[in-house]
């Protein structure tokens, strides 16, 4: 299958060697650098980290300690209707989506997103079982969409997902922070309190920062069989009314 993300973010050393064509490259790109370029969540080895915005924190490592910047919240402030609220964070590809250039026949969306002057169709295939877990989980907590890939792919994807609004919000790649090689969702940077923050997220190297808040999910690619997202909406009803996120991730840690 053509874009398999997330075997590559957790830092494929062969993968790792592969960089994205320049943009001024005025060769038509290979389809394995346009996934770099567009949905990547996993990084590759050179010197210069992507351009992000201004707002992005500088890391300055020194003994092996990470110093913030203080910086504007990602987020405004919650909209009183999810006052108290806990805030899940969601990842897209691979643990709501699938996406390829490769035709498929039976694409949930077709999305045209233009690179370097030419115009690709993506192919993208919806996780069974997405529609109710969104629907879901707007109704219980503040969703924020949160994908290392680019807004001129993710944002369009978003709008045919999400018919609920469930996401009260949306962050791309710009939001990241890179580090070591990967685009790390940084939760301390959304401005909301981090015991009542959750990250769903198929990679590991996402949550590195912060990986109490997490709830890993398997990576999805075309497993029409798969339930991982049905399975999780209970679990999510019982945490929805906790204080802490912590003491209930930690416990579902301890048991699993």
């Amino acid at each position: 299958h053509g874009h398999v993300a997330s075997e590559r973010k957790t830092g494929n050393k062969e993968n790792e060697r592969e960089e994205s064509p320049p943009p001024s490259s005025s060769k038509k790109p290979r389809s394995r650098g346009l996934f770099h370029s567009l949905f990547c969540c996993l990084c590759h080895d050179q010197a210069e980290p992507p351009p992000v915005n201004n707002n992005a924190p500088l890391l300055v490592e020194e003994n092996g300690t990470v110093s913030k910047v203080q910086v504007r919240p990602l987020l405004p402030q919650a909209k009183s209707k999810d006052a108290g609220k806990i805030c899940v964070v969601i990842d897209l590809d691979e643990t709501l989506v699938h996406s390829s250039f490769k035709p498929v026949n039976n694409a949930d969306f077709i999305i045209p997103v233009e690179i370097d002057g030419t115009v690709h169709q993506v192919y993208v295939l919806k996780r069974p079982h997405v529609d109710e877990f969104l629907k879901r989980m707007g109704e219980l907590f503040e969703c924020i969409l949160f994908t290392a890939s680019l807004a001129k792919y993710a944002d369009p994807v978003s709008d045919l997902l999400d018919k609920w609004g469930a996401f009260r919000g949306r962050l791309f790649r710009e939001s990241c922070v890179f580090h070591r090689g990967n685009y790390v969702k940084d939760l301390s940077r959304l401005g909301r309190d981090l015991n009542k923050v959750i990250i769903i997220d198929n990679s590991p190297a996402s949550y590195v920062f912060h990986p109490d808040n997490a709830v890993p999910v398997a990576s999805w690619f075309d497993d029409m069989a798969d339930t991982e997202l049905l399975d999780l909406i209970p679990f999510f009803e019982g945490l929805s009314k906790v204080e802490d996120v912590y003491t209930v991730l930690r416990q579902q840690r301890d048991s699993s």
